[in-house]
């Protein structure tokens, strides 16, 4: 969806059909991060995709207001609708073996992220501490020894560290490192078949 930014609360149409789990935004013609909405963190909150924090209280950016399946809500943050300027938003929710939006807690040891499909690519953000916005496909490799991980809010390089796998119902954690699972952290992830 593209809209031009108000200044004030407003709400944005979509077509989705459904109301969209999860949601990134950016400015087009400006400097402002993009920024990420998950249902399972509340309309209350949100985060830059520039930064590996936890998920803040800014009730400007979605102006306390769940989406809906015909609308988003955005507040008066410059990063989400600044007077005037333009602004792309993709929104995904879950689709029975397609896509799942979701979220789960790490467990520190070895756990299967069920989707009801087998995942090509994974997104995973952990939301209650410091954490990349990490992600994985199958077209660079998602199996043992084979599963090179991009930061999206890094210039990095990809690493291969053998930490998520695709698995026949979904994906598979097999690490116990802090961004994705440490025992009782709060992880969001957007999952596609």
């Amino acid at each position: 969806v593209c809209y031009t930014g108000t200044g004030s609360a407003t709400t944005v149409t979509h077509n989705l059909g459904v109301a969209p789990e999860f949601m990134m935004v950016k400015e087009r013609n400006g400097t402002n991060s993009w920024y990420g909405y998950a249902a399972s963190e509340g309309a209350t909150k949100g985060r830059g995709w520039n930064s590996s924090n936890g998920f803040l209280t800014i009730s400007s950016l979605w102006n306390d207001t769940a989406p809906t399946s015909s609308v988003f809500t955005v507040g008066t943050a410059a990063a989400t609708n600044g007077s005037g300027q333009k602004f792309v938003a993709y929104l995904f929710a879950s689709c029975p073996g397609v896509s799942k939006v979701g979220s789960y807690s790490g467990t520190g040891a070895t756990q299967t992220i069920s989707c009801g499909f087998a995942a090509r690519f994974v997104l995973i953000k952990r939301t209650d501490d410091v954490g990349d916005w990490w992600i994985w496909d199958t077209a660079r490799g998602m199996t043992s020894g084979t599963d090179p991980r991009l930061a999206l809010n890094s210039t990095n390089a990809e690493t291969n560290a053998n930490w998520v796998y695709t698995d026949a119902s979904g994906f598979q954690i097999v690490t116990t490192d802090a961004d994705v699972n440490a025992s009782g952290g709060t992880y969001i992830y957007l999952a596609i078949a």
